[in-house]
């Protein structure tokens, strides 16, 4: 391998690592809500407000959870169970004008 060729594996690493550094606190976030609306859900509450300040609830101890709010949670009842779902969307800037657009969805299990 010649020295260019080292050269070029150096960077192409180096920004494979800046990627998933700036991409991984993102992926933490998504299942760290994910986990909360799972956790909601399976406590039945009775009504939408209640889910709403549930999470609300969940978002203050939880600190990274800052992409999505309560009011953005679409809460619906499927033969008796509660089903809630959410989506949204993450930019994160790579360097100057290139961007990394990342749409996460989830739902209740």
């Amino acid at each position: 391998m010649s020295l260019i060729g080292l050269l070029f594996w150096g960077v192409v690493l180096a920004f494979g690592g800046v990627v998933v550094a700036r991409v991984l606190p993102t992926v933490m976030e998504f299942y760290t809500i994910q986990r909360v609306v799972d956790r909601i859900a399976a406590s039945n509450p009775s009504t939408v407000p209640a889910v709403r300040a549930d999470f609300e609830r969940a978002q203050q101890v939880e600190y990274s959870m800052t992409s999505i709010a309560a009011k953005d949670l679409v809460i619906t009842k499927e033969n008796d169970k509660l089903q809630i779902s959410f989506a949204y969307d993450k930019q994160i800037e790579l360097g100057g004008p290139v961007f990394l657009l990342i749409k996460y969805a989830g739902h209740s299990h």
